[in-house]
């Protein structure tokens, strides 16, 4: 019965993760009519531009620009792919370059700066379309600054990674010393006409955090990068050039909201975590389930989370108990890295909610797992578990608290074969959890 709820919890994640596929995504929600495509509310006219560059930038820029390029008139377009695989074969027209996540390596940095030479070449007789996805802000990036090397924005991406800031913090602090976020692509392209058509990798109301905002006007401040660096207690951690930028308080404005930069510019979002949440939603429901979706912990500590996310379980379960009942959740949780090990955040929350199980003495099933199929630096999507992982755990003498300490959850469930894993899904709409209890 227990191993039966969990492979129906991996089953219903899988269905969610085909059905929200770019490829799907791109025919239903991008559309040509006549010499106009549109997407949601905006909409371009594709007959009048003398030149049509396309910039895909982050984990689904590949599949993204291939859906795309049918729409479009082949004869005037070029496309550019900035993804962490450079495809083997690339269609006429294309360029690609193979960027690193979850940190920049050289090749961001050489389509960071082709982007941006590309971008300052057209006119106002042109048309940018650029198609951003999760993992961006690494994928493609350079240093607005040249006095800082490759190595020291690496160990900058480095020092964000793993000192539990959450994206929107994180993407502040790249936007103020990249020379292509924040808006600078937008402003090195202006005045050509603009569409962006992004996949949202960050929580809702934060649409210039996805890939970093190349093209979007940026609300935040030199201030706010300063605050938050501040806050986070990552100064004396930062590389030397970029310590000293930041003890000098030198950094350099981004283009704001209002900015003639943004004059002919349009933005959609084809697909964001709510979307796949829905869906993961409406296929529990399928089964009868009593369903309650809990938000507040977006961004929370793990463990906060799991406490809270049970919490509420079990309040579920005691106002149906006769009834199958769930808690689902979406976004992302703190997990600061404290040692080598392998894992990420959506198995370090599914191993401390083990460890609650096993206190709470509850009956329960815990899924989380991140849609873009990687968790952190482990190879899996997430992890699942239930009231017999800390029992199964104990016969074979694996002691969560060590694997905890050392940040190396994905050993744990690997050996106990309660892994999620799908490879690189090409997507990333954030992370998806749900918490199942049986009738009582």
């Amino acid at each position: 019965m227990r191993i039966a709820m969990k492979e129906t919890l991996v089953r219903l994640f899988l269905e969610t993760l085909e059905e929200s596929s770019l490829a799907r995504v791109m025919a239903s929600r991008v559309v040509r009519r006549g010499d106009s495509l549109s997407a949601g509310q905006a909409a371009v006219d594709i007959s009048s531009p003398e030149r049509i560059l396309v910039a895909g930038i982050g984990k689904a820029a590949g599949p993204m620009c291939e859906a795309l390029m049918p729409l479009l008139p082949a004869a005037k377009t070029s496309v550019v792919v900035v993804a962490p695989d450079s495809p083997n074969a690339l269609p006429a027209g294309f360029r690609a370059f193979a960027g690193g996540h979850p940190y920049p390596n050289e090749q961001s940095a050489i389509a960071a700066r082709y982007l941006l030479e590309s971008a300052s070449g057209l006119g106002r007789a042109d048309l940018l379309v650029c198609l951003l996805s999760g993992g961006g802000s690494a994928i493609c990036e350079a240093p607005l600054d040249p006095s800082v090397s490759l190595a020291e924005l690496r160990a900058f991406n480095e020092v964000l990674v793993t000192c539990g800031a959450n994206i929107v913090e994180m993407n502040i602090l790249r936007k103020h010393l990249s020379c292509i976020k924040g808006g600078r692509l937008a402003q090195a392209a202006s005045p050509a006409r603009q569409l962006t058509l992004y996949v949202s990798d960050v929580p809702p109301g934060e649409p210039s955090s996805v890939a970093s905002g190349p093209t979007m006007p940026d609300e935040s401040t030199c201030a706010d990068a300063h605050a938050t660096a501040e806050r986070l207690g990552i100064v004396p951690s930062l590389p030397h050039v970029i310590r000293k930028m930041f003890e000098a308080r030198k950094l350099e404005e981004t283009p704001k909201p209002g900015s003639e930069v943004f004059r002919r510019s349009q933005w959609a979002c084809l697909l964001d975590n709510f979307d796949v949440l829905q869906s993961l939603e409406s296929k529990a429901r399928g089964h009868g389930w009593i369903l309650e979706r809990d938000l507040s912990v977006d961004d929370a500590p793990v463990e906060h989370a799991a406490d809270t996310l049970l919490d509420r379980l079990r309040e579920l379960g005691e106002a149906h108990p006769d009834r199958t009942v769930a808690v689902t959740t979406g976004g992302e949780l703190s997990s600061p890295v404290t040692g080598d090990g392998m894992g990420g955040r959506n198995q370090a929350f599914v191993l401390w909610a083990a460890r609650k199980l096993a206190e709470r003495g509850m009956r329960a099933t815990v899924l989380s797992a991140g849609t873009d199929g990687i968790d952190g630096n482990s190879p899996a999507a997430g992890a699942i578990a239930d009231e017999n992982t800390l029992p199964r755990a104990a016969a074979a003498g694996l002691e969560p608290e060590d694997f905890e300490r050392r940040s190396d959850s994905y050993r744990f469930f690997k050996q106990l074969d309660d892994l999620i894993t799908t490879g690189p899904t090409g997507n990333n709409v954030r992370d998806l959890r749900m918490l199942v209890a049986g009738p009582q």
